[in-house]
């Protein structure tokens, strides 16, 4: 490739540099595996100290694109997904087929398939890093041990490797022991709620109570599954446990080392109040998503750890290593196991023996810890990268659940809709999504920031992005006459579970749960 430093603009000639070869490796002219030149080589072909390459070559590092290898010199690990340039031009379909009405089942499928150049979807983790090396290296592993006989059906509980492997792993990381024999493999937390579904409904149960806010897609999941879905508020200590009561729902799904999107922790009371509940013949569902990626402090312990006969747990390796893996597990009270290793059973015969057999080399070759170390300090960097943008270019908004997790959760005490904004930030190529769609009930306008998959780079540019659209929506709509007066309203539509539960007032004696509570504070954990 040919590099030409009269090109570089005075005083950002790292900057140029790193750009330039970010666009060879995308293009292919630096196809991953190649080395680049030692950095005293560049620097003296191009007549320029040896800091500059140095510094290019950091960011290049920071950004995932190349990695050092000692002695074997600097070399091209991955590509950008697309080559990095000026935006696409606005495109007005895409956001409106997307933002524009309810979120439907096939929203998210919508939103992934649309074009941006910097996605700050959140619940991706770091695709790039990947460890295919190590991966590859566990893969070889067990094929060269594997028998003829390991290659037929397997049990549909899960290969036994993985399942002492992952029995070891949450005493490890989350704080509570299971038995090998308590441990159901199954493909991601979403089969996990089918399967589940399937043996509530054996007991009767129609009803499961959900955070709100809280994930959009876990309603969708049990609404599939003819599940009505009563929200509960979340306020800064996680889930309020009266209004969980007042529900009458005998099931909750929690997300209580993280909430979803919030990020609160679920505090020490409210933790001995839920006690009490489950205590009463409640079950806790709790989705264990991304406890692990926790920056200021160690992970809480699972819920699990309190109420073993109380909580069905779940949990994936899709936040840690990839979701097309599709690989997590169950651990179930005793009186649901057996019903879900039968749902399992004929819902698929088991998960793919081989993925789960090198997921098990992984684990217990400590390759997997390693791995999580290393997105910790990644993901953390990012995280900082991800606020200071805020705070320069969103300074009104307001940060919520910045000390885990792989996405911060902002709040605009007036403005725009968040639907209207997360739509004109895709039509710029920013890709996000709005926090209306995980409230069942109405709150403040907000966005939910995946920062995992993004460089430090692409973070600030999309924030700024956002913030130049609000900017323009703001001034449209100071320039735009005040409308006449509204027609009347129709009566309220409950051919949506969600629009329901928006209709319908706070009773105390059941349906829908009330709003209580105060939004979490800044930074909450």
């Amino acid at each position: 490739m040919q590099l030409d430093i009269a090109d570089a603009p005075a005083g950002g000639r790292s900057g140029w540099l790193a750009e330039r070869l970010r666009h060879a490796i995308a293009d292919g002219r630096l196809p991953v595996g190649s080395r680049l030149p030692a950095s005293r080589v560049l620097a003296a072909e191009l007549r320029v100290s040896r800091g500059v390459v140095t510094e290019a070559y950091q960011r290049l590092t920071e950004d995932g694109h190349v990695a050092g290898r000692g002695r074997g010199g600097t070399v091209v690990v991955a590509a950008p997904p697309t080559a990095p340039g000026p935006p696409p031009p606005p495109r007005q379909a895409a956001p409106a087929a997307v933002f524009g009405a309810e979120p439907d089942a096939g929203v998210f499928d919508a939103l992934r398939a649309a074009r941006a150049r910097i996605d700050l979807s959140p619940g991706v983790p770091d695709l790039a890093a990947f460890p295919r090396t190590a991966w590859l290296r566990a893969e070889r592993t067990v094929l060269a041990s594997l028998s003829a006989s390991d290659l037929g059906y397997g049990d549909p509980r899960g290969a036994p490797a993985l399942r002492r492997a992952v029995a070891v792993w949450l005493a490890r990381t989350r704080g509570f022991r299971a038995d090998p024999d308590e441990v159901l493999i199954v493909a991601g937390v979403a089969q996990a709620l089918g399967l589940l579904a399937r043996a509530l409904r054996v007991d009767g149960v129609t009803e499961i109570a959900v955070e709100d806010p809280g994930s959009l897609g876990a309603r969708q999941h049990l609404w599939h599954s003819g599940f009505t879905t009563p929200p509960v508020p979340v306020d800064g200590h996680g889930v309020v446990v009266e209004e969980l009561r007042a529900c009458g729902a005998p099931v909750v799904l929690l997300t209580p080392a993280h909430q979803f999107p919030t990020g609160v922790v679920l505090g020490g009371e409210r933790r001995r109040e839920l006690m009490r509940w489950a205590g009463a013949g409640g079950l806790v569902v709790e989705d264990d998503y991304d406890a692990e990626h926790r920056y200021d402090r160690p992970p809480v312990p699972a819920l699990r750890a309190v109420l073993p006969e109380e909580v069905c747990y779940t949990g994936s390796v899709s936040k840690l290593l990839a979701p097309a893996l599709r690989v997590g597990w169950v651990v179930a009270p005793s009186r649901y196991r057996d019903a879900l290793i039968e749902a399992k059973r004929f819902a698929d015969l088991g998960n793919a023996v081989l993925p789960q057999l090198v997921l098990a080399e992984l684990m217990e070759s400590g390759q997997l810890e390693r791995q999580l170390r290393f997105l910790r300090r990644r993901h953390h960097r990012r995280r900082d990268a991800m606020i200071a943008a805020i705070r320069t270019h969103l300074p009104d908004a307001t940060v919520h659940g910045a000390a885990a997790g792989l996405h911060l959760m902002i709040t605009f005490t007036g403005g725009p809709p968040d639907t209207d904004l997360a739509a004109a930030a895709l039509s710029r190529g920013v890709k996000t999504q709005p926090l209306s769609w995980h409230r069942t009930t109405p709150g403040p306008p907000g966005l939910v920031l995946g920062y995992a998959a993004s460089t430090p780079t692409d973070i600030a540019a999309g924030v700024a992005t956002l913030a130049a659209a609000r900017r323009a929506m703001t001034t449209r709509a100071a320039s735009t006459p005040p409308p006449g007066p509204p027609s009347s309203p129709g009566p309220p539509r409950h051919d949506h579970p969600r629009a329901a539960y928006r209709a319908v007032p706070r009773s105390p004696s059941g349906g829908s749960c009330g709003r209580g509570g105060a939004a979490p504070s800044v930074m909450s954990p």
